[in-house]
């Protein structure tokens, strides 16, 4: 029985890992999905298939539910620690693409100029003024193109929103452009580095919260070892099945709430 539920779950992690037929990624190349679309539909069906499945092997039908869920926390856990990095990485990134449009400009470029050297910048902030250069280039609104590249990138979208609205403000009421960005530039700076020291200040209560949650996981390795049998107990009834499902979903409530908690004292 271990055996083939052994099986299962390699089979199961193989399917989930196996690459999409030619025939649907011809199909994807033709309908692309927006990135900002695709962040919001991490892959979730392999992880939890197998954690259910390990949790199966282990204590049967309620270890499945229990594993399910210990999957679906981490694979959420890891999404947003990702989202967050890939979050100050655009962040940083713009900052350092505005950082040099100021320069051009204050040294006498054109704005349409500044605008054309993207290559120049990292591919995130290439992607958001890409669509700028191009308009600026055909002599098309540079504020929308601004705002149609923010759009598709939400981690920088208020960024970029700021960004565009200096931009407005320079061509309606003749100021200085190098000034407005130039302060842009500085917030965002400022932001990114702020939120950075403030995520180091809080690694000892992520890892304070991360001990609180194991310390019932320690709880049962401590009963077996002076004989208790609680896995025998979690395993073997009803009751145990039940007690390991609501167990589980407490911990993962409980690590959703503190994560929630750390996670707003980093400014947005």
């Amino acid at each position: 029985m271990v055996n083939t539920a052994a099986a299962c779950a390699a089979l199961a992690a193989a399917v989930a890992c196996a690459p999409p037929p030619p025939a649907v990624a011809r199909f994807v190349a033709l309908w692309p999905v927006p990135r900002a679309r695709r962040a919001h539909r991490p892959n979730l069906v392999g992880p939890v298939l197998v954690g259910g499945l390990g949790g199966a092997v282990l204590a049967g039908v309620g270890g499945a539910l229990a594993g399910a869920l210990v999957a679906l926390v981490f694979r959420h856990r890891r999404a947003a620690r990702r989202a967050a990095i890939d979050k100050a990485t655009a962040a940083e990134q713009l900052a350092a693409a505005i950082a040099r449009i100021t320069d051009e400009l204050r040294a006498g470029s054109h704005p349409a100029a500044a605008l054309a050297g993207t290559d120049a910048d990292g591919p995130h902030a290439r992607a958001v003024l890409t669509p700028a250069a191009v308009a600026a280039g055909l002599g098309d609104g540079i504020v929308p193109a601004l705002r149609r590249g923010g759009a598709g990138h939400p981690e920088i979208s208020a960024d970029v929103e700021r960004i565009a609205t200096a931009w407005a403000l320079a061509e309606r009421h003749g100021i200085p452009l190098a000034d407005l960005l130039g302060r842009a530039h500085e917030d965002i700076r400022w932001r990114v580095r702020f939120a950075a020291t403030v995520r180091a200040q809080l690694a000892g209560p992520r890892a304070t919260a991360a001990v609180l949650t194991t310390l019932p996981v320690l709880g049962i390795g401590l009963g077996e070892l002076i004989g208790a049998g609680p896995l025998g107990v979690l395993r073997g009834s009803p009751l145990g099945q039940g007690l390991l499902v609501i167990g589980v979903a407490l911990l993962a409530a409980g690590s959703a709430w503190s994560e929630r908690i750390l996670g707003s004292a980093v400014p947005r």
